[in-house]
């Protein structure tokens, strides 16, 4: 970690992946990021993957790096000490990140009326604070339509949930932009955010939106094209697969020039009067692009491609199982500074990876491990809420609060 956020302290009540990958994020940049749990875990804790043991490796991927609170929140006296250790003094503290609902013990009037200048993040689904996930989300924004065949034929969902992520991101930027907003005025923030409303916001900054108000027509499945431009994947003769992509001048003319189809090339443009140094006109002629193109490659095994293609400068990447990323690609190890290798209690040992941000004069550090659930109880107790270890004894002998001994 690169500790550039040294001296904050943010505590995160979270679930899934937007507001667990921001506070993750924030950790990793140094920030004290302090999450409570439901004893016993939340509805998350084991959510798969999970090892043969039950140990869920997605949990534990989120919360790299982070302090850990186990307390029944479920109880007055739980909701009264997150309370305390949420609002907490410090210029560096008072900074709240959650993405369960603003209401009751955890609406922003409650907890601000014990720290007047609290900034508080607070993910919802929508804007009207109902419930959504981001493969809700995605379905109504219309993105599984053009990863299918179109609205006449069956959606494809993609796998990676996107919103969730830039959710994640959102949620860190907002903090720290309130924080410094605080620095300044000293007031506080509540800052609403919406799962839906990041969906909406980026196919509004794609032109998805613009598309269909300005030009009249909404993007049409491009299969393994890509809008705009020229790219596509090509099999090679013993089966591998490549995806090359030219987008700008050079990197078209890198594919022209490895390839050797220049004179095709030049007599397709006479024929459809079209300049490919355009990059429009080359998505007009993608298909025939595209068939001038794989006999090239259809003629050489992958291996040979992949020099080639290397030697050129042309702009491309390898089709690979996940499998394959991890086993045999370099920049998936430890060679590549963004991983290590970490001991994670109850699971083992295995790569992870920091956060890909780069500070100059800041030492980069190994990722953290994720805690264990109330592994940080007493400790935050102690140190933040100054009780004393009668005090706290009782807690836990009331169920109010819980050790690392409780999973």
């Amino acid at each position: 970690m690169q500790h550039i956020l040294d001296g904050l302290r943010i505590v995160e009540g979270s679930a899934f992946i937007a507001a667990p990958s921001g506070g993750m994020t924030l950790a990793q940049l140094g920030a004290d990021v302090i999450r409570f749990d439901q004893i016993g875990g939340g509805i998350d804790y084991r959510r798969w993957p999970v090892t043969g043991q039950g140990k869920s490796l997605y949990w534990h991927s989120l919360n790299k790096g982070k302090r850990s609170i186990a307390v029944d929140f479920r109880k007055p006296e739980g909701r009264e000490l997150l309370t305390r250790v949420i609002t907490a003094p410090g210029e560096n503290a008072g900074l709240f990140v959650t993405n369960f609902p603003a209401r009751g013990w955890l609406a922003d009037s409650t907890l601000r009326a014990h720290r007047d200048d609290l900034i508080f993040v607070n993910l919802s689904g929508d804007r009207h604070g109902g419930n959504a996930l981001d493969y809700t989300v995605n379905s109504q924004v219309g993105l599984p339509y053009l990863t299918g065949g179109g609205k006449h034929e069956s959606p494809v969902n993609n796998p990676f949930p996107a919103w969730d992520v830039l959710a994640g991101q959102q949620i860190a930027i907002a903090l720290l932009a309130a924080e410094r907003h605080r620095r300044l005025s000293g007031q506080g923030q509540f800052i609403k955010l919406a799962l839906a409303d990041v969906a909406l916001a980026t196919m509004g900054h794609l032109g998805f939106i613009a598309e269909v108000e300005i030009n009249g027509e909404a993007r049409q499945p491009m299969g393994n094209h890509i809008f705009g431009t020229f790219g596509h994947d090509f099999l090679c003769r013993d089966g591998g697969r490549v995806m090359i992509v030219g987008v700008s001048p050079k990197q078209w003319s890198a594919i022209v020039t490895v390839t050797g189809i220049d004179l095709q090339v030049e007599e397709l443009e006479r024929e459809l009067s079209l300049d490919f140094k355009q990059e429009g006109d080359r998505f007009r002629a993608r298909e025939r692009l595209k068939a001038l193109l794989q006999p090239w490659f259809g003629e050489r095994d992958y291996g040979d491609v992949k020099n080639a293609l290397d030697e050129a400068g042309v702009c491309w990447g390898p089709y690979q199982t996940i499998e394959e990323l991890v086993n045999d690609d370099p920049e998936c190890s430890e060679e590549n500074p963004l991983f290590s290798r970490v001991q994670q209690a109850g699971i083992g040992d295995y790569l992870v990876p920091s956060q890909p941000m780069n500070f100059t004069g800041l030492s980069r550090e190994p990722a953290a491990p994720a805690p264990l659930l109330g592994q940080h109880t007493d400790e935050i107790l102690t140190g933040l809420l100054e009780m004393d270890s009668a005090e706290i004894g009782r807690l836990h002998d009331s169920g109010i609060v819980a050790g690392p001994d409780s999973e």
